[in-house]
């Protein structure tokens, strides 16, 4: 096999030069970078990748904990990190945890192990929590999407409060006044934030919280669909349903529409992440849309700058919102005529 002192004497330049292109390309001169790269590819020479990363004690390699890797919103966020890990010349090694705490322990130990260089977290929990409570420097690790209440870390998030009573908001501004929520699973911080939301808006209106209206739900088109039928069954039902992701929202209307109501004429619906079905289904789903993309890539480039001990000038970044406003909402109906759910 060729080796790099080859690769110099074919270029003209020192071994140094060779490995300083190789390593840090953007020092070195233009005409330089060409005529070693190509010695490389004339010499065929493949770069020990072992003693690169023994010598610079970087493996390149980045560790992505994604609680459900189905879910279509978590599916945009991992392509934007892909998108700059690639830039960065970083890998992803990526585990579908399922919110086992166990399973995203033992990924993270894989920084420990100088089998990756640090951790990017989707999940509301620390995997080198008990790491550092024995004394362990805490690893380079960023969370985004959803964030600890205490991180230890630099966090990606979305002002999920605010979304959520935006969101509730524009519902009551149709005139709606029983306003179902579906929500996501128990004990996230992002259902509570935006339950908080929505209570906001409900309490900001002068409406007095109504239990019945809250049903939990787990992020899931089923969850949607189930809870949907709780509150159908209501004896005073709710006139339009707020869900907290667009995949529940997506089983609610199909709910509603085999209790043989219709969306939005009868009963409104909105979501939350504006994931691509929700421009498609029928009708167009009423929704929150955030930059799922743009999380992956703010948490890439935030690690990145951890592991080149850069100081970060926010290291709590918040992401914008939008509401988009779709068929799937309209005015509350009128009278006292309102259809109720076919036995």
């Amino acid at each position: 096999m060729p080796n790099i002192r080859k690769v110099a004497e074919l270029a003209g330049v020192s071994v140094a030069t060779v490995s300083r292109t190789l390593k840090t390309p953007e020092v070195v001169s233009p005409e330089t970078r060409d005529r070693v790269l190509a010695a490389v590819e004339r010499a065929g020479y493949r770069p020990n990748l072992m003693a690169v990363q023994f010598r610079s004690r970087r493996t390149r390699n980045l560790v992505v904990l994604v609680p459900v890797i189905a879910n279509v919103f978590f599916a945009r966020v991992i392509s934007g990190i892909q998108e700059a890990a690639q830039a960065f010349d970083y890998r992803v090694l990526l585990c579908d945890t399922l919110g086992r705490e166990e399973v995203e322990t033992a990924y993270a130990e894989l920084v420990h192990a100088h089998q990756a260089d640090g951790v990017i977290q989707l999940r509301a929990f620390n995997p080198f929590e008990k790491a550092c409570a024995d004394g362990q420097a805490p690893p380079p690790m960023v969370n985004a999407c959803e964030v600890l209440d205490a991180p230890p870390c630099p966090t990606v998030r979305l002002d999920n409060r605010a979304a959520a009573r935006a969101m509730t908001e524009h519902l009551l501004a149709l005139g709606h006044r029983r306003i179902g929520l579906i929500k996501g699973p128990q004990g996230s911080p992002l259902t509570r934030e935006r339950i908080a939301g929505y209570e906001d808006a409900m309490q900001a209106a002068g409406i007095a919280p109504d239990p019945t209206l809250l049903c939990r739900g787990n992020f899931t088109l089923q969850a949607g669909y189930q809870a949907a039928g709780e509150l159908l069954a209501l004896p005073d039902r709710p006139t339009a349903i707020f869900c907290e992701n667009d995949e529940m929202a997506i089983g609610a209307i199909q709910r509603i529409r085999q209790d043989g109501l219709r969306v939005p004429q009868d009963l409104s619906v909105a979501g939350f992440d504006d994931i691509p079905f929700a421009a498609y289904c029928d009708p167009p789903l009423t929704t929150i849309a955030q930059p799922a993309e743009e999380f992956g890539r703010r948490a890439v480039a935030m690690l990145v700058a951890l592991f080149e001990d850069r100081t970060l000038p926010e290291p709590h970044v918040v992401l914008p919102y939008d509401l988009i406003v779709r068929g799937s909402t309209a005015p509350a109906p009128t009278g006292s005529g309102q259809p109720q759910p076919t036995p």
